[in-house]
């Protein structure tokens, strides 16, 4: 791909389509990580004779790992480009997966887990992420979250495999399998990712407000401090996504349905996810990405409220599908904010360190929720903490907005 020259015509270009889909692939092996191991989960605690936050620890991990490199894996990118960072993803996926299999005890695969989340998972999400905003201006919405569905189509596809996988060949030769596959796919799809993007100032989409531009201080405030509240924001957003995403199959099987329900449920959540991060990429594309990040919490708030009441079969199928069509949209539009607000050129480091804010919110949450099941003996008080952490998510991306006039000037025109 060498014969590509770097300049501003392939900004929304074929390259830049093709590219994405390049980038979806890729993405949806990197992510395999988060998934299965919420799968495991039950198996980790049975066969390891340990409590449900004990059982937690290796998503905990993973996902600390995840946001760590994060950053890490930003600054990479925006040095050496996302090709590197994601050979070093391959490697990672491929030795972490390798050593979790052979693990003894529930500490040896929390490590193994943090190595998938460092060096695995972190080098396929933000800096993909980070790439393929720069490559779009006029469609940047869309393309950016067609990128971030791959976390979620991850999230459809492999944790239904998973409980194949322990159901006819047992977690340890599963895990196997999908470091060699994971391993090899992304490093073969990684070719095609060469070319550096253009660093442009890029032009507004049509249909942002005025005051959405790429400046060095972003909401009237420092670089550091928006970066600060932003990542806050990021957290407590996902501090509350967790709660279902990460207990739902414990939670099915704790209320007799089945750790197998609770995977199919997971699988739809994050099914109806894609959906929610394509619809909200056209949104963005119209409204912008800070009151896109606006809908999504409060969509996000009213899901996790419908928890509480129903706990039927039916019902858990419905709400699943409900959070996955609510919340899909939130972690791209900090993506999307990122570039909006911030300088270009720093795109890797501000989008990595946004996106690490939401994996320790996962992390977090996770194991916050493990807890507190193991002090009531339910799920019903973790909801509840969800939702407090989403009404503190809300409440700074409402003062953000209004921090840039959003309550005071009328839209443009669309």
């Amino acid at each position: 791909m060498s014969h590509l020259p770097s300049s501003s015509d392939l900004i929304d270009s074929r390259y830049a389509f093709l590219r994405l889909l390049f980038a979806l692939a890729i993405m949806t092996l990197g992510s395999v990580g988060m998934y299965v191991v919420v799968v495991v989960l039950p198996v980790a605690q049975l066969e390891f004779g340990i409590t449900r936050a004990d059982a937690s620890l290796p998503y905990t991990v993973l996902m600390l790992g995840f946001g760590i490199g994060g950053i890490l894996m930003g600054r990479w990118s925006d040095k050496f480009g996302v090709f590197r960072v994601l050979l070093v993803g391959a490697a990672g996926n491929l030795l972490g997966f390798l050593w979790a299999s052979q693990s003894p005890g529930i500490i040896s695969l929390a490590c193994a887990h943090g190595m998938i989340g460092m060096f695995g998972g972190s080098a396929s999400f933000a800096p993909l992420v980070a790439d393929t905003a720069l490559w779009w201006n006029k469609r940047r919405g869309i393309a950016v979250a067609i990128c971030a569905s791959g976390n979620y189509l991850a999230g459809t596809l492999w944790p239904p495999l998973m409980q194949w996988g322990i159901d006819h060949l047992g977690w340890r030769q599963s895990y196997l399998l999908i470091g060699v596959v994971c391993g090899i796919g992304i490093a073969l799809l990684a070719l095609r990712l060469r070319p550096r993007p253009p660093l442009l100032e890029g032009t507004r989409p049509a249909g942002i407000p005025s005051h959405a531009h790429p400046s060095d201080r972003p909401f009237g405030l420092s670089l550091n401090q928006a970066q600060l509240l932003l990542s806050i924001a990021g957290l407590s957003c996902c501090v509350a996504m967790s709660m279902p995403q990460v207990h739902i199959v414990a939670y099915c099987s704790d209320l007799g349905f089945g750790a197998a329900r609770g995977a199919q449920m997971l699988s739809l959540m994050l099914g109806f996810g894609i959906a929610s991060r394509l619809i909200s990429g056209f949104i963005c594309d119209r409204i912008g990405g800070m009151r896109t990040l606006i809908l999504g919490s409060c969509l996000q708030g009213i899901a996790l409220l419908m928890f509480l009441p129903f706990d039927g079969l039916m019902s858990l199928y419905l709400i699943s599908a409900m959070f996955g069509l609510f919340q899909g949209g939130i972690v791209p539009s900090y993506a999307i904010i990122v570039r909006e607000y911030f300088p270009p050129a720093e795109a890797g480091a501000r989008v990595g360190t946004v996106l690490t804010a939401t994996l320790f919110g996962m992390a977090l949450g996770g194991w916050m929720s493990g807890k507190v099941f193991d002090i009531t003996g339910s799920y019903h008080a973790a909801f509840i903490n969800g939702i407090l952490w989403n009404l503190l998510n809300l409440s700074i991306a409402l003062w953000l907005y209004w921090r840039i006039g959003g309550f005071r000037r009328p839209a443009a025109a669309i």
